[in-house]
């Protein structure tokens, strides 16, 4: 899976990660969804770091169709739902 960060680049994921970066993605819709944006700063860093510490970063120049993408981590709470549908930032 190829994940991108805006403004950062693109990671490539195993598949195997999956459900470690779903379960984020449950946490900040949730988070999203009651207004929480503590509780949305945190987990959208975990997010965002998770993928970091997961991924294998694509070299700068390289530009591989993204099947995820992330906003900024300076990204605010209604930005970030307007980059929502209903399945969250991870497609189901």
């Amino acid at each position: 899976m190829i994940v991108r960060i805006m403004g950062e680049g693109q990671w490539k994921l195993a598949d195997s990660h999956f459900a470690e970066l779903n379960t984020l993605d449950d946490e900040l819709l949730a988070e999203m969804e009651g207004g929480d944006d503590t509780g949305f700063r945190r987990t959208l860093g975990a997010l965002l770091d998770a993928v970091r510490r997961l991924g294998e970063p694509l070299p700068d120049d390289a530009l591989e169709p993204s099947e995820l993408i992330l906003p900024t981590p300076d990204a605010s709470l209604e930005e970030v739902r307007e980059m929502l549908s209903d399945d969250g930032l991870i497609p189901g």
